[in-house]
């Protein structure tokens, strides 16, 4: 069974441009800027293909050698386009470069065949290269498409080298690169594959963007920048379980901002919303980057940090400390910036929710102290199932008190 060539890239072609319609559509829908630059790049790629298979043979020179450069182009936007993807600047030069090296062959070394071969061969799997390490580099994601994506384009810079490093060793030049050799057909099928394989990578790269932005929107406090409730206890349930099989302790504090709703009630709810971004930066500011913070609630934040409770109280100070100098004003009158923090520790593997508790317990007798304070739990909180424990042991008197004196009363009335 014989392939056609032609037939084979003309299909190519347009499998190409149906993408790039495609890619286009939903950048018009989406508004991801790369979805656009591949998109291009793929409608320029069919673009070139197609003129090549349709008319190649009847084209001038300068004709031909601009139907090679817009497909190098088109190499050179997915780069980009990865590039892009990852919120960098388009390289320009890096872009043109490709089809820069390619005119600069045809015009110095004529009608070369095998040279042209090699040189445009090595231009698509340099840009497969290039491709691939800007998804490599991207070591922030943690996408399920990783790898895919990795592998497709070194897959397909493979296929386009393979054929030049064997050539020699398998037959001649002119038999090696002839138009019905089967490393052409083996091209052009994967050309096909690596369309729609390298479309279906970016809509999975794309649904998990999506699917991490919404997963952030869903964890962060959208007024201050940090994690809400729900982030911050997901966040500390990995830090506590992480920590404890290192056998290390992890402190909790909990934050209330002093006087605020007088705040809110003589400036209003904006400025207490700036009194409260105030906050967040300055405990970020004065906290490892290691430590996780969070707004918990109104005016009341919480930070656990890896680490034994004396260097969790000078931290605490710290930030106590650096929120009291403030001195910020709102219409010409002083606005009092000062915060009341309770801090609580706990050997290894210490439920969150007990450190909260106790944190707590120490945060109001700080507020009754006067405010503008540290104060630490007093005694070293329990777990879940001891403090379960404890509470079942003291009610359970209780209940049978409560039993025997209801038996008696009973009793009486008969």
């Amino acid at each position: 069974m014989s392939l056609d060539i032609s037939t084979l890239y003309l299909v190519a072609a347009l499998v190409a441009a149906m993408l790039g319609a495609l890619l286009l559509f939903f950048w018009r829908q989406e508004r991801i800027p790369a979805l656009g630059w591949w998109g291009a790049a793929y409608l320029l790629g069919s673009v070139s293909i197609g003129v090549w298979v349709l008319a190649g043979a009847r084209l001038g020179g300068a004709v031909l050698l601009a139907v090679n450069v817009i497909g190098f182009v088109a190499c050179g936007m997915v780069w980009t386009a990865a590039r892009v993807f990852h919120g960098r600047r388009p390289n320009w030069f890096g872009l043109c470069g490709g089809a820069a090296v390619w005119t600069a062959t045809v015009l110095v070394f004529g009608d070369e065949q095998f040279l042209e071969t090699v040189v445009s061969a090595a231009i698509v799997a340099a840009y497969a290269a290039v491709t691939a390490s800007e998804l490599w580099s991207e070591r922030r994601s943690s996408m399920r498409s990783r790898w895919p994506a990795l592998a497709i384009p070194v897959l397909h810079g493979m296929v386009l080298m393979l054929p030049i490093a064997l050539g020699g060793l398998l037959s001649s030049r002119d038999d090696a690169f002839r138009a019905n050799s089967v490393w052409v057909i083996i091209f052009a099928i994967e050309l096909v594959l690596y369309a729609v394989g390298t479309v279906f990578i970016i809509f999975m790269m794309v649904s998990d963007r999506t699917v991490r932005a919404h997963k952030a929107a869903a964890s962060i406090d959208p007024l201050t920048g940090l994690l809400n409730r729900r982030g911050f206890s997901e966040a500390t349930g990995r830090m506590i379980e992480r920590e404890a099989k290192a056998g290390r302790p992890v402190t909790v504090m909990i934050f209330d901002i002093d006087h605020f709703k007088s705040i809110n009630d003589r400036f209003g709810h904006p400025a207490g919303d700036e009194v409260l971004k105030l906050f967040a930066a300055v405990i970020t500011a004065n906290l490892r980057i290691t430590d996780l913070i969070g707004r918990i609630g109104g005016e009341e934040f919480a930070a656990m940090l890896p680490c034994a409770i004396d260097e969790t109280l000078l931290a605490a100070e710290r930030v106590r400390h650096a929120f009291q100098g403030c001195g910020i004003e709102v219409d010409d009158a002083p606005v009092e910036t000062t915060v009341s923090i309770g801090v609580a520790g706990g050997p290894p593997d210490t439920e969150l929710d007990v450190l909260l508790a106790s944190a707590d317990t120490a945060l109001y007798r700080a507020k009754r102290g006067g405010r503008n304070r540290v104060e630490v739990a007093t005694e070293e909180p329990l777990s879940l199932e001891e403090s379960r424990r404890q509470q079942a042991a003291q009610t359970a008197p209780r209940k049978a008190s409560v039993v025997r004196q209801t038996g008696s009363v009973v009793g009486a009335a008969q």
